[in-house]
């Protein structure tokens, strides 16, 4: 599967990017997380939340097209003056997807070669493979997710 494409986030697609959102979470977590938080993801709630940030311009928001479907997206904040680092917030492909390069073209669209930090579950080594392979490697730094009360570790990656 190779037919897809990178593309801007636009206010048309955020529902979409909702519904993928909640999807790719299902897929990918649902040995994870528990059933009762995949169960309770809101689509309305979710799209206010993604137009937020489209809207505030703050993020770099690229998504991934299949002909005309959605099939993942990336969510990072820009480096700034005040802080050169950018946060890999969200990454997020459908499995049929998987293995493609869509993960890969999206990271970079997201984060271009710039210092970046981003949290991954403790308990989930194709994340951290995945990561690994894009040059981020664990700080030891630790917290507890606020949403899943998972165990996170905080990884970074270097500019070059």
């Amino acid at each position: 599967m190779t037919d897809w494409r990178i593309a801007p986030l636009t206010a048309n697609r955020v529902t979409e990017l909702a519904a993928c959102h909640i999807a790719s979470w299902r897929e990918a977590y649902d040995e994870l997380v528990p059933a009762h938080i995949l169960d309770g993801f809101d689509l309305e709630r979710s799209a206010i939340n993604w137009e937020r940030r489209r809207a505030a311009g703050t993020h770099r928001l690229p998504i991934a097209l299949a002909g005309d479907c959605l099939i993942g997206f990336a969510a990072a904040t820009a480096g700034r003056s005040t802080s050169p680092v950018a946060e890999l917030e969200a990454l997020y492909v459908r499995s049929a997807w998987h293995g493609t390069g869509v993960a890969d073209a999206l990271i970079e669209a997201a984060a271009p070669g710039s210092p970046c930090t981003l949290w991954v579950f403790a308990d989930y080594p194709r994340a951290q493979a995945f990561y690994r392979r894009h040059g981020f490697a664990d700080t030891g730094d630790r917290r507890t997710d606020p949403f899943t009360l998972l165990p996170e570790q905080l990884w970074r990656r270097e500019p070059g």
